[in-house]
């Protein structure tokens, strides 16, 4: 098979963002999470971060057209998008280079930073509307870039469909998307023009969340999937889902506008894999040593389970474990269901809790209290933290789910700092006594509870 075939390629024409969220490192990262090998000719190099551009240095028009050239003869392009380009000599010189080619081209009109620092001159403006705009496949303005190119005051969703409108039958592109990141309400809708016909695509508006390359994300998207053969309206589909993964899961790092992880379509689903592999391990694990844990599973039932990375889990559903809870089966014991994500309530939060007070913290299992069993945890090492359940207050104990998660709080705060590795009550009204085991992962939490057991009944671990 020929290698093109294997291996789609996509080309970013874009300037440097020191701070890794927009630009060509923005871009990069998306064609990577898509499945399709980036290649680029840079146009600038800026100084910048969260906060602010600082210095910019543009490189040669002719350097730009000569990168373009090598990956195009050697490697091969299947699509390309466009993002900063600085200035008149470089938009004319790319826009020389790009007619010279027929794959398609997405072009993001950057024209000014999140942080207000101008990324391409004015006098570019124009030599991007007549010489670079005519061959696009898709071009991707925000509303202010929109209100530039067209004139056109944009306050509504109406207002866009004109602008985008405008920007195909009178600039030239085959396609225009105006996006809605900037108009106001509920959803955020962006715009598609394409022969003859409008699409929009809607998501929920993310409230407080990182933006920073949002632009570039959702262009280079475009190109990626435009790589890989789909058609306009499917790319630009393909492309909202994506960036507003890349938003939702947006990397909280720096003092300003924090940018997108566009990583995230791909890593969010890894970790799903990833922890419902090593639940189901864990569980292979907790069956096989059956005959000695069988005395330590709870009235209710015991369950196990491991949160996604704390950077992506935001609720019980982000966490896998035992659908239906493991019981005790005879002299042995046995797990009701498969495991799945956001099949447990309690053990889900139990883990979500500790992996928010501490990120290497991500498992949680519970187990029967018996004054022996936590003898046992204490005598191996592991630091063993009583909570009161007389003294959790009313207004938690009235809210479903928020006993387990005050806890939790409470073992840390008890603990002073350090890290517990057993959480154990009492019970109280109408609560099971119960011990909680807290880990790393699902594996290890079984490690901790095999030891445990191992000190109730020498030479039973094996079951």
């Amino acid at each position: 098979m020929p290698r093109h075939r294997l291996w789609r390629t996509a080309l970013t024409v874009a300037g440097s963002d020191s701070g890794g969220g927009a630009g060509l490192e923005a871009d990069l990262k998306t064609f990577t999470a898509l499945g399709v090998h980036g290649l680029v000719a840079v146009t600038s190099v800026t100084a910048q971060n969260t906060v602010a551009v600082t210095a910019r240095h543009d490189i040669p028009a002719s350097v730009v057209v000569e990168q373009i050239r090598a990956v195009v003869e050697d490697i091969g392009v299947d699509a390309a998008k466009t993002g900063m380009l600085g200035s008149k000599a470089i938009v004319e010189a790319v826009a020389a280079e790009l007619k010279r080619h027929d794959f398609p081209l997405v072009v993001d009109p950057v024209m000014v930073a999140k942080s207000g620092a101008r990324l391409l001159d004015p006098e570019a403006e124009e030599a991007l509307k007549k010489s670079l705009i005519p061959r696009a496949t898709v071009v991707t303005p925000n509303r202010m870039e929109a209100e530039e190119l067209t004139g056109y005051r944009i306050r509504s969703v109406e207002d866009a469909k004109r602008a985008a409108r405008l920007i195909v039958e009178e600039l030239g592109a085959e396609a225009a998307v105006v996006k809605g990141g900037h108009l106001g309400g509920p959803d955020s809708v962006d715009v598609l023009y394409y022969r003859g016909s409008y699409r929009e695509y809607r998501a929920p508006r993310i409230p407080d969340a990182c933006t920073h390359g949002t632009g570039c994300c959702f262009s280079a998207a475009i190109a990626a999937m435009l790589a890989k053969g789909l058609d306009v309206p499917e790319a630009v589909a393909a492309a909202k889902r994506v960036v507003t993964e890349a938003i939702r899961y947006g990397a909280r790092i720096g003092h300003g506008h924090c940018p997108v992880n566009p990583a995230a379509v791909m890593e969010v689903d890894a970790e799903r894999y990833r922890v419902l592999a090593r639940v189901s391990a864990a569980v292979e694990r907790l069956v096989g040593m059956g005959r000695a844990i069988a005395p330590l599973v709870p009235e209710v039932g015991m369950n196990i389970a491991e949160v996604i990375d704390p950077r992506y889990a935001r609720g019980p559903g982000d966490a896998a474990a035992v659908k239906g809870r493991i019981v005790r089966y005879g002299e042995t014991v046995k797990p009701v269901g498969p495991v799945e994500m956001g099949a447990s309530s309690h053990m889900a939060r139990a883990a979500l809790e500790a992996s928010r007070l501490n990120p290497s913290l991500r498992a949680a299992l519970n187990i029967r209290y018996t004054p022996e069993a936590v003898e046992a945890a204490r005598s191996l090492g592991l630091l063993t933290v009583f909570v009161d359940r007389e003294q959790e207050p009313e207004e938690v104990r009235m809210v479903e789910g928020r006993s387990i998660q005050w806890i939790i709080r409470e073992a840390f705060r008890r603990a002073g700092g350090r890290v517990p590795d057993v959480v154990y009550d009492t019970g109280a009204k109408g609560r099971e006594a119960m011990i909680r085991i807290l880990a790393r992962d699902a594996l290890e939490a079984v490690d901790k509870l095999a030891s445990i057991a191992s000190r109730l009944s020498p030479g039973e671990e094996g079951g």
